[in-house]
């Protein structure tokens, strides 16, 4: 059964300090969180000390391709001292897979963060919106990506994003199960792209959490990223996660 977490960025809204908003996540049912955002402002060795106490697990951090090619060193450091070593490229823009050859171009910079990091025992993966899904060749920009990064890198594959992208996202999960380890469990609205509350807008939550299940990803992470009630929202993901499973 994969385990679950909260996306970090959802809480990104709450006032409190990082440590605060993990005994906060500890309340729920949540076995974990993904770092984002505020991880590399906060108190390092007070958020270790609050993961310590409350058991939650760092699923993964989100940090982005610059901070990987420019600081790998610092970087790794930061979050081996949080026990976190998986990382995940949360957003790279439309001109990334606006033709083949800037697809070639992506997949090689993150093939080339991702064989560094594997060497120093850290995990990378990409985390998808839906401008990955344009027609691309005789693909879409995100199956080219797949294929042209191999093993070293994994997906994160963000399921409302995905359905945004106009893809069934359970088919390619199923399709790709053996490169995705991490699923963000979203919801939109498929019209308007407008992230809602799980169950408010058009993903198929029961068949994609089972989808989850049958493809045995570890991870798989709430996220909102725009939550109008950030409390509601944890406790809404938990509860919801909850049911799924």
């Amino acid at each position: 059964m994969a385990q679950t977490a909260i996306q970090l960025y959802s809480l990104r809204e709450l006032e409190e300090p990082l440590p605060d908003v993990l005994n906060e996540i500890d309340e729920t049912s949540f076995d974990g969180v993904e770092f984002a955002h505020r991880i590399r402002d906060a108190d390092g060795t007070e958020v270790a000390r609050a993961l310590e106490r409350t058991g939650l697990t760092p699923a993964s951090a989100h940090v982005d391709l610059e901070s990987l090619e420019d600081d790998v060193s610092s970087t790794v450091e930061f979050y081996d001292r949080l026990g976190c070593d998986t990382f995940v490229v949360p957003y790279l823009d439309e001109s990334h897979f606006e033709s083949l050859e800037a697809v070639e171009s992506t997949a090689n910079r993150l093939s080339a963060v991702a064989s560094d990091l594997a060497e120093r025992g850290v995990d990378l993966h990409y985390h998808n919106h839906e401008h990955e899904f344009v027609p691309c060749g005789e693909r879409t920009a995100m199956v080219e990506l797949l294929e042209r990064t191999g093993d070293v890198v994994g997906f994160e594959l963000d399921l409302g994003w995905a359905n945004v992208g106009g893809v069934d996202p359970v088919a390619f999960l199923e399709r790709y199960e053996e490169r995705i380890s991490l699923v963000h469990l979203a919801d939109a609205e498929t019209d308007s792209g407008s992230p809602t509350e799980l169950g408010e807008g058009d993903l198929d939550l029961e068949g994609c959490f089972e989808a989850v299940e049958r493809a045995n990803v570890e991870w798989c992470i709430y996220e909102h990223d725009r939550p109008t009630d950030p409390r509601r929202s944890l406790s809404h993901g938990a509860e919801t996660l909850d049911r799924l499973r």
